[in-house]
């Protein structure tokens, strides 16, 4: 993409010409900085930056970050989008805090409050809940177990291809799943989410808003990052979901009414005697 940008640099117009000496000086700022930000940087409008995008065949800012982080760490695949090798554990993490935050903010602001309270209510009136995963996604699964068994819902994680695919089969109308997945197109989980839905039980996509998984769901909560599966271990993507699964188990417990508080109360005092005493600040 540097490149590419040092090539169009004499077809550029003056202002865009700014944003790519930008771009071309100080390329892992622009990755992560708002477009406003990069905007007084260059000293140009913030349509100027979109235009610069655009004079080089991308979609728009977001197409354009993601081709440059790409170009970016085309050395490290495996790792992270966004390190590079010569960073030090500062400049690490930094960029993977700020690159968290700001894909916290994102879906955020773009989550379906809607759906969100459908899937809510879903879940607080469900017989069972069912939370599936596998690879990354199984420990987003069995921290969505550990959350939501507490709340007085019977509530299983599985991971295992095979089990998943035998426990939908058994499931029925007032059952729900959780299909947890950032690829979504994982197979086996397709197979199972469609099993569950033939019988009849309401599936809660948590997944990229363009996946086959999005499809096949009752209803689906996206998380849309810009990590590549195919080339990068997606950290960002499970802090994405671990924070969605920790919005819906709250906003289970409050639809579920004080008698969980007290529930809930009872069940912390039972841990108390397997903790040091003299610290109770700390969990």
């Amino acid at each position: 993409m540097l490149e590419r940008i040092k090539a169009a640099l004499d077809s550029l117009s003056k202002s865009e010409r700014k944003v790519a000496e930008l771009v071309i000086e100080q390329p892992n700022l622009v990755a992560n900085a708002p477009i406003a930000q990069i905007a007084e940087l260059a000293l140009v409008s913030q349509p100027t930056v979109i235009r610069f995008c655009r004079s080089l065949n991308c979609s728009g800012l977001q197409d354009f970050k993601l081709r440059l982080t790409r170009s970016l760490v085309s050395g490290v695949p495996y790792v992270h989008s966004m390190v590079s090798r010569d960073d030090s554990a500062h400049d690490l993490a930094r960029k993977l805090f700020d690159n968290n935050i700001s894909h916290l903010l994102r879906c955020r602001n773009e989550l379906d409050t809607d759906v969100l309270e459908r899937a809510i209510t879903i879940m607080s009136n469900a017989k069972k809940i069912e939370v599936y995963g596998q690879g990354q996604s199984g420990a987003v699964a069995i921290d969505a177990q550990n959350k939501f068994f507490r709340l007085g819902v019977p509530t299983v994680s599985y991971t295992d291809p095979h089990m998943h695919g035998m426990s939908a089969s058994m499931l029925g109308p007032g059952d729900a799943v959780v299909a947890v997945s950032n690829s979504g197109r994982t197979l086996d989980l397709l197979r199972s989410v469609e099993i569950a839905r033939d019988a009849g039980a309401d599936v809660i996509g948590i997944t990229h808003s363009k996946s086959p998984l999005a499809k096949r769901c009752t209803l689906c909560l996206y998380a849309d990052t810009m990590e590549d599966p195919d080339l990068y271990t997606p950290m960002i993507t499970r802090i994405v979901h671990l924070v969605i699964i920790d919005v819906l188990a709250v906003g289970v417990a409050l639809r579920r009414g004080p008698e969980l508080i007290d529930q809930l109360e009872k069940m912390k005092r039972s841990l108390k005697e397997k903790r040091v005493r003299g610290h109770d600040n700390y969990s």
